[in-house]
């Protein structure tokens, strides 16, 4: 049985492991979600790089790890080359904004892109963004989202000072004709209904949660892996969490570690 560790700064990486849960099976795999140091996002590159080789480290020292998903554009931006670089055993499988499918599907040619600060700034999204400039002319509406990821992790995105940012972010979008939105985050599916809302059309939300277990599966097929059987799980956080929100997400309990 293969075994797969997956981290996030929080609660968002659980949306990419609902997807692997729906197509991977006869692996163990156990999550971390480092609340401790959330949110990546509007942290230094210096701190994301080690929260993500100390987590890394320590799926390998006590979970003796056959694969890696880094659940969270931040830490992929930041980490992914070091961590593959370190650890070329591994399996490893990073988390990118799903601009090609938005770039692919508009209808408008107006495409927004929600992310955290860190991501929108990182190389591998400007590099991304570069590269699929040839495939049609596309407007991005870009806008990072300090402090949504807190809002979501504390349950508060229906409160007045999460709505008054949202609509900030998005009434430019919505007033643009954007038909179709890049998630960049991990964490921001969770805030999907709330988004629809304010935007008050058929917009498209693209996440990347599906394709990451796609990728994932067809990495553990080509070592051998028989897909078959049952996935286990196991949850731990690294600070305070919303236990009740995570048991309805994922209908398991998480313990506490220390990193």
């Amino acid at each position: 049985m293969l075994k797969i560790g997956v981290f996030d700064s929080g609660l968002g990486g659980l949306t990419v492991v609902k997807s692997l849960s729906q197509i991977i099976k006869n692996t163990e795999l156990f999550y971390i979600a480092d609340t401790k140091n959330a949110p990546y996002g509007e942290k230094t590159t210096e701190q994301i790089l080690q929260y993500s080789l100390d987590i890394t480290h320590y799926f390998i020292k006590n979970h003796q790890i056959d694969a890696l998903v880094v659940a969270c554009n931040t830490a992929t931006s930041v980490a992914i080359k070091t961590l593959r670089k370190k650890y070329p055993e591994l399996i490893i499988v990073g988390t990118e904004p799903a601009v090609k499918p938005a770039i692919e599907q508009t209808k408008t040619a107006k495409v927004g892109v929600l992310a955290t600060p860190a991501t929108l700034r990182g190389d591998k999204y400007q590099v991304l963004v570069k590269k699929l400039s040839n495939i049609k002319e596309v407007k991005l509406f870009e806008q990072a989202c300090p402090g949504l990821v807190e809002h979501i992790e504390n349950g508060t995105l229906e409160n007045k000072e999460s709505l008054i940012l949202l609509e900030a972010w998005l009434n430019p979008m919505k007033k643009a004709d954007v038909d179709t939105i890049v998630l960049g985050c991990t964490h921001y599916p969770l805030a999907s209904k709330i988004i629809k809302k304010i935007m008050a059309t058929d917009v498209v939300l693209l996440d990347s949660s599906k394709a990451i277990a796609k990728r994932l599966l067809t990495l553990l097929l080509e070592t051998g892996h028989k897909n078959e059987g049952e996935l286990y799980s196991k949850f731990y956080t690294t600070g305070k969490i919303d236990e009740k929100f995570v048991e309805n997400l994922i209908r398991s309990s998480i313990e506490f570690i220390a990193l």
